[in-house]
């Protein structure tokens, strides 16, 4: 699979992964989106849809983009406050 198809198969699945089904399917892209890069970089071990990659986004939490940050506390995923708790720990 080409770098490009693998990029949008990523985004596409990171977008049901990431969030509840509930959620609306524009912050399931925003958040696919902006996190695409840092799951290439730190869970793509992960398959984009199994359990294991939001442990991973938690792990890797002080060193992803802040882009994806914000896309997680937006959506819910994260709150602030579990953010700033963290980034005070480094």
């Amino acid at each position: 699979m080409n770098s490009s198809l693998r990029v949008l198969a990523v985004t596409a699945a990171m977008a049901v992964t990431l969030l509840a089904p509930s959620s609306a399917s524009a912050v399931n892209s925003k958040v696919a989106s902006a996190c695409v890069g840092d799951y290439l970089s730190y869970c793509s071990d992960h398959s984009p849809d199994s359990p294991g990659v939001r442990k991973c986004f938690r792990t890797n939490g002080a060193s992803l983009s802040s882009k994806c940050v914000n896309a997680l506390i937006s959506a819910g995923e994260v709150s602030r406050d579990e953010v700033a708790r963290k980034s005070t720990r480094r």
